[in-house]
């Protein structure tokens, strides 16, 4: 990727546009490897991704050139990091945390973990082996703003691209959700809304469930509502006991979030009101 340029476009739609970005980039001496684009119709809104071979004689020209041949107010990003930074947030599931981990240990995370955070102290141990800082915040005998305020006071200095909550099993009010907004990425498991609280396995046992899954989004402050970056689903079976449903949940998770974080540090999500555009 040294010798590539990725390029990211959002703005309003209008005709000619993808001739008006291949003109720009010809000019500056680039070649399209791929391109995808996309139009919300709805919201007259354009989104593209492009990855061209060669760099730029000059970004800030490139950018220049490209924002005068797109709408007003147009969204240009050029390059943006590659190796994004991420922030775990934990409870006490290991499942999603140890499959974070051992990828950012062989390097396929295509991200660094710079530090995992808990409410509790299980996965301390765990995560230190991994030569990574744990960062041990009770949420006991505090107020909820105490509370996320150490969260936050925690986290800010790493300045993560994306704050990834890996089965962190506490709800994040308006005010932490807006400083930290389009970083929060959550998992949940595909019983909500219909199996609420505790034990939704169990509940879906009883219910006779043939389908489980797992989703990844951003967090807003509507509770697990938030735009998805990716689902997953599974088809089960009369011979699911509570055990095995739990076992073939904590799989799609993990595999769900993995793909979510993938696609994030690909810088192949982009956001729109409460949906997203992924260019997988």
């Amino acid at each position: 990727m040294n010798n590539q340029t990725l390029i990211l476009i959002q703005c309003q739609d209008a005709v000619g546009l993808v001739a008006s970005v291949a003109h720009v980039i010809a000019k500056h001496h680039l070649n399209i490897v791929t391109m995808r684009e996309f139009v919300d119709e709805e919201n007259r809104k354009f989104f593209v991704r492009v990855v061209c071979s060669g760099v730029p004689a000059a970004t800030p020209l490139l950018q220049r050139d490209l924002e005068d041949n797109l709408p007003a107010h147009a969204q240009v990003s050029i390059n943006p990091a590659r190796e994004k930074k991420l922030v775990i947030l934990v409870t006490k599931e290991h499942h999603c945390l140890a499959d974070i981990l051992v990828r950012h240990f062989f390097k396929t995370l295509n991200a660094s973990v710079k530090a995992v955070v808990g409410n509790y102290e299980v996965l301390k141990e765990f995560t230190e082996k991994f030569n990574i800082p744990y960062h041990y915040i009770s949420h006991e005998n505090k107020s909820k703003e105490a509370f996320e305020q150490e969260l936050a006071e925690t986290i800010a200095p790493y300045q993560p691209d994306y704050i990834v909550l890996a089965k962190f099993m506490r709800i994040l009010s308006p005010t932490f959700v807006a400083r930290f907004e389009g970083k929060l990425i959550n998992i949940h498991h595909s019983f909500l809304p219909a199996f609420i609280g505790a034990n939704p396995y169990r509940q879906a046992y009883k219910r006779g469930v043939k389908i489980i899954g797992a989703t990844a989004h951003y967090v807003t402050n509507d509770l697990d509502e938030g735009p998805i970056i990716v689902q997953r689903t599974k088809s089960i079976n009369h011979s699911y006991d509570v055990p095995n449903l739990v076992t073939a949940g904590k799989e799609i998770e993990k595999a769900v979030l993995s793909q979510a974080i993938h696609l994030l540090t690909e810088d192949r999500v982009m956001l729109q009101g409460n949906k997203t555009i992924v260019f997988e």
